[in-house]
């Protein structure tokens, strides 16, 4: 079967900056791919080249007879007096359907994208960030795409709607790109993962199977090519030793071991060039160590906006140790938590109670804090040319490099930097401050997953108390000791771990669908009897009197998987959980599918 899409020796620079070289891939027809790579790697110029939205410098794109793309930017922008529901109707403008034809189709994608009426009709300015995400999605997918190009579709997505987004990809009838940091995310829907990176020949490296696949079989060929330098160092040891010798230039023997020689260096310095070049933020957090048992204590604390009220009575004591995750839709009042446990919002009522003289560092997620116009190597170090790090002098080109900055950058402006490159700034502006508490709204926006294994080693270290709110599923699950879940009107409740809340939300949903049947049953009861006849063939007939056993027997098997994550064994082995974890999924959506099916059937009775 021919590819939907091959990229030919593609090559794309940015001035003296070479961003990839050489890159040769083909999109085969349902293709799940997930492109990752250090920031600054071109993963999303690749994107973008793939689309033919950014011109390359040189290869060749060869491209399926009648193929049809989809793009989603990491940030979409819409006219603002356009609703989702005309987005979708202007997207489809220039597509020969009858009118029937086109309003089906727009119903139907607003409807598998969660949209009600209200939000389908209401102008894209007033939508939340991750409701603006769902309506770029659905205008591509409106289009009925052969091939879907998403550059950080999670980003801007609270929880549930990454969830939601994980079963409509998983689900999907069209072949996809995804860049994204979120590993959860990658390992539930990419069949192959390509990483951007001069760490490998030819600048890349793809491996078949979702991203723990992915992450042992890197690790087998780096392993090999740093066997391959150590075997070529011994070589090219040998080699200098013989050229010190002073061996006869003369002899035509001679002349090609030199020659031999010399390509051997320049082979050495080209693997050793790859093996050096995965630099990593070096992130060491700051405790005073501080010896209190209570570090905040909140006594019925509560907070509304306007009508609104996001806490209730929220009783909670932070200790030294304590790893809080805040969890919950957006809006639900995450962030509202973490500014008035900095003292950057005041409760209505209830009482905050602080140790003395307590220290807490607040990393803002909407970056707040940083001047844009202030240069970098001011804002690295603002008393001078140096920084104090745990009563060691570092200049501020040494205390740059540490963050992956280099020289040149010191002189820019920080909004000449990307959202990656700001987090770092943040993060080591906090590391030079002591603290008893980490206030972490989103710290992992933005950053690559290097970063993110970083920052996650880093806040297991930390002694003091974290409280954070991220969507990266995977720090959430990892570092984590206790979550908070906030559901939007007020009531809070506490999980011991992010899959005890997955499992939870999943009920609360389940019970809202029971309860709007049984609504829905009532409502018909009261109505006048007619009489009705069954609709049911023969084959659903058979299916809707097996219907009770099969949920019951779909949710025994839910409820072994779950058993199953609690094994410790489990837990202390990243890939048996991550294994759990899908199968979990998967446990879920099937008693999700019986439930459906069940009131589809009952409505064919009615």
């Amino acid at each position: 079967m021919p590819a939907l899409l091959t990229c030919q020796s593609f090559t794309k620079s940015f001035g003296t900056h070479l961003l990839f070289k050489d890159i040769t891939l083909a999109i085969e027809e349902g293709e799940r791919l997930g492109l990752i790579g250090p920031n600054g790697a071109g993963k999303s110029t690749l994107l973008k080249c793939i689309a033919a939205m950014e011109e390359i410098d040189d290869g060749t794109r060869v491209m399926k007879r009648g193929l049809r793309i989809g793009y989603v930017p990491q940030d979409s922008e819409f006219p603002h007096d356009q609703s989702a529901e005309e987005v979708l109707a202007e997207a489809l403008r220039g597509e020969q359907l009858e009118d029937q034809e086109r309003a089906r189709r727009i119903s139907m994608v607003l409807g598998k994208l969660g949209f009600s009426p209200e939000s389908a009709s209401a102008h894209t300015a007033t939508l939340s960030g991750g409701w603006r995400k769902r309506t770029a999605i659905a205008r591509e997918l409106v289009r009925e795409p052969d091939l879907l190009l998403l550059d950080e579709p999670t980003n801007h997505l609270d929880l549930e709607g990454i969830l939601w987004l994980e079963k409509l990809l998983k689900g999907a009838n069209f072949a996809f790109i995804m860049v994204s940091h979120d590993r959860y995310f990658l390992e539930n829907c990419a069949s192959r993962v390509i990483e951007l990176s001069r760490r490998f020949p030819g600048g890349y490296f793809s491996s078949t199977g979702n991203y723990s696949g992915f992450l042992a079989k890197r690790e087998e060929f780096l392993e090999g090519q740093m066997q391959t330098q150590r075997a070529l160092a011994s070589k090219v040891r040998r080699e200098i030793e013989w050229l010190r010798r002073g061996p006869p230039a003369r002899t035509t023997k001679s002349r090609a071991r030199i020659d031999s020689a010399g390509r051997l260096i320049d082979e050495l310095a080209e693997v050793k060039g790859r093996n050096n070049s995965g630099g990593m933020v070096k992130l060491d957090f700051n405790s005073t160590d501080r010896q209190a048992n209570k570090l905040i204590v909140l006594k019925n604390v509560s907070k509304a906006f306007g009508e609104k009220r996001v806490i209730d009575g929220l009783n909670l004591t932070i200790s030294p140790g304590m790893r809080l995750g805040l969890v919950g839709a957006n809006g639900s009042g995450k962030s509202t938590v973490l500014k008035m446990l900095a003292e950057e919002l005041h409760q209505d009522s209830g009482e905050i109670i602080r140790a003395e003289k307590l220290r807490v560092e607040y990393f803002d997620q909407n970056r707040e804090q940083l001047d844009p116009e202030m240069k970098l190597a001011k804002a690295l170090a603002p008393e001078g040319d140096a920084v104090t790090f745990r009563g060691q002098q570092v200049h501020v080109s040494a205390w740059a490099r540490r963050f992956l900055f280099d020289n040149e950058q010191l002189i820019m402006p920080l909004k000449n930097l990307s959202g990656g490159e700001r987090a770092r700034v943040l993060l080591a502006r906090m590391m030079l401050r002591p603290a008893d508490v980490l206030l972490l709204d989103e710290p992992t926006n933005d950053l690559d997953i290097p970063s993110l294994e970083v920052l996650e080693s880093s806040l297991e270290d930390f002694p003091g108390a974290i409280v954070l709110v991220t969507h990266d599923r995977f720090l959430l699950q990892s570092l984590s000791t206790d979550l908070l879940g906030l559901d939007g009107t007020g009531r809070t409740q506490l999980f011991t771990d992010y899959k005890q809340w997955e499992n939870a939300l999943f009920e609360t949903q389940r019970a809202a669908l029971k309860e709007q049947k049984n609504s829905a049953s009532k409502s018909d009861d009261a109505r006048p009897s007619v009489k009705t006849t069954k609709r049911l063939n023969y084959k659903e007939q058979q299916e809707w009197d097996q219907m009770e056993a099969a949920i019951m027997k779909a949710e025994a098997d839910l409820n072994v998987v779950q058993v199953g994550l609690e094994d410790p064994k489990v837990s202390a082995d990243p890939q048996k959980l991550m294994a759990h974890c899908h199968a979990l999924a998967d446990a879920q959506e099937h008693v999700e599918t019986l439930f459906k099916r069940w009131a589809e059937l009952e409505e064919k009775q009615k």
